[in-house]
């Protein structure tokens, strides 16, 4: 998997470079999203600007890395999503549970706002 990883003072931003992401580049993601995490960030951006089509292995990653990151106060934000992904996301009704924003600005506001709130989830069980 072809990628980029810009390192901020509060988060990661991760740039699959693919157009898919299926069930062959899903684990690679997957993997790196948690080398991220072991590495010590707590928040991560995934910019999905170069992806066209995702299948079901790559809603498996995301919801990995929403998983991993939420899980110790962090928050991982999806940008960037194309149509035919958003499209996807609605109808698995992962649009209600991740969080998804149109730009890398609305990324890191989102991150921002989360830091402000003490890394607390907005939905409490």
């Amino acid at each position: 998997m072809k990628y980029t990883i810009d390192k901020k003072e509060q988060y990661v931003v991760f740039t699959p470079m693919e157009e898919k992401l299926d069930s062959l580049l899903a684990p690679v993601l997957k993997s790196e999203l948690l080398t991220i995490h072991a590495e010590g960030f707590g928040n991560v951006v995934l910019d999905l600007s170069q992806v066209k089509y995702v299948d079901s292995s790559g809603l498996s990653a995301l919801l990995v890395g929403d998983r991993e990151f939420g899980r110790n106060g962090g928050i991982f934000v999806i940008s960037g999503i194309q149509e035919h992904v958003m499209k996807l996301l609605k109808i698995s009704m992962l649009d209600k549970k991740l969080n998804l924003v149109n730009t890398l600005e609305e990324a890191g506001e989102a991150i921002f706002m989360h830091e402000i709130d003490g890394g607390e989830d907005e939905e409490e069980d």
